[in-house]
């Protein structure tokens, strides 16, 4: 049984940076995450795609933030048990938790704070009968490595942010991207839709719209797909094709355990983002209120606030008296950190 003060579901940004603030509050941390290293879709699904929301940073490679989060959390030493997922949740009569994994592994806290991103994911796929066939034999719904694409032809199908990124990305690296969109209205930001019609028409990038991939032609490898517009069918040879239309998130076990769910997402009051189940706190992509933004930054915010309600759940009888590191500094916090505990 691994004791600690915060069980935390969920080892992406917002998880990460919950560490810090807990640990400046002298509350230790242990995060439970079903993928084998931190960092949750940043490190799993685009470690190298630049973000550019993050505040102090004009862009920095979600890899990178990820690796930054680490080492901001690293002196609060959290513990972290990582390749298995929260499958349960039971309150105990003293008001504790204990959450065990699909491995059985057991934790004990006080509180419980789901950090899960959007949840467990699968690509969106296309509805093309031979689809599996090509299944990374030149079909790929993630870009998690580009640098063994970059400089070779390929087709990306897709409106939004992720389509539009990657195919300024690649085309920028040397590649020549065709990009299929099957309405000429894209969902992406306005500058990237601005700068891929400035790539097509310096030849670099041609623009597909009204189109979508509807036939994938090769033998044991992929070797060309074929795009059907309005007007006509085109045949694109290429053994690369990524149609990014994005990825479907489902709560998985943690829609489970009572908690108020809408829409696929957890229901949190805002005060300090606790659920319907007193104790349990939800913080980042998993949660949803009137207003919520599904952003980074706004998940940084929802962290801090839990953690200080935590601390009141924790200690109940003690007053905390807020202290800023730009007057402590990191090492007065740090110090006297209590200890993980590991029970038989």
């Amino acid at each position: 049984m691994i004791k600690t003060d915060i069980i935390i579901i969920g080892a992406g940004p917002v998880g990460l940076f919950a560490i810090f603030e807990a640990g400046l509050m002298k509350l230790r941390c242990h995060l439970i995450d079903a993928i084998p290293q931190p960092g949750g879709q940043l490190a799993e699904i685009y470690p190298k795609k630049p973000i550019y929301d993050i505040p102090g940073y004009p862009s920095v490679l979600a890899g990178e933030l990820v690796d930054k989060l680490m080492e901001q959390a690293a002196p609060f030493k959290p513990g972290f048990t990582l390749g298995e997922r929260a499958d349960s949740i039971e309150k105990q009569e003293d008001g504790t938790f204990i959450v065990t994994t699909s491995k059985g592994t057991q934790h004990h806290a006080p509180v419980v704070m789901i950090a899960g991103g959007l949840g467990s994911f699968e690509p969106r796929k296309p509805l093309i009968i031979n689809i599996a066939d090509f299944e990374d034999k030149g079909v790929r719904y993630i870009v998690k490595d580009p640098d063994q694409f970059e400089g070779k032809d390929m087709v990306i199908s897709g409106g939004g942010d992720s389509a539009l990124d990657w195919a300024i990305y690649f085309a920028e690296k040397g590649s020549f991207v065709h990009l299929v969109h099957r309405s000429d209205r894209f969902r992406a930001h306005k500058d990237s839709v601005a700068r891929a019609y400035e790539l097509a028409a310096n030849g670099k990038m041609q623009l597909h719209t009204f189109g979508e991939v509807k036939e994938l032609e090769g033998n044991d490898e992929l070797e060309s797909v074929v795009i059907h517009t309005k007007e006509e069918k085109t045949t694109v040879k290429t053994d690369l094709w990524f149609p990014l239309f994005g990825l479907s998130p489902k709560l998985g076990p943690i829609g489970n355990w009572g908690l108020e769910i809408e829409k696929n997402a957890i229901v949190v009051d805002t005060f300090d983002y606790q659920t319907n189940l007193p104790g349990v706190f939800a913080i980042g992509d998993v949660n949803t209120y009137p207003g919520k933004l599904k952003l980074i930054l706004c998940g940084f915010h929802e962290a801090t606030l839990a953690v200080q309600a935590s601390y009141k759940i924790i200690n109940p009888d003690k007053k905390f008296t807020l202290k800023y590191t730009t007057v402590q500094g990191v090492q007065g916090f740090e110090n006297e950190q209590p200890k993980e505990t590991v029970t038989p």
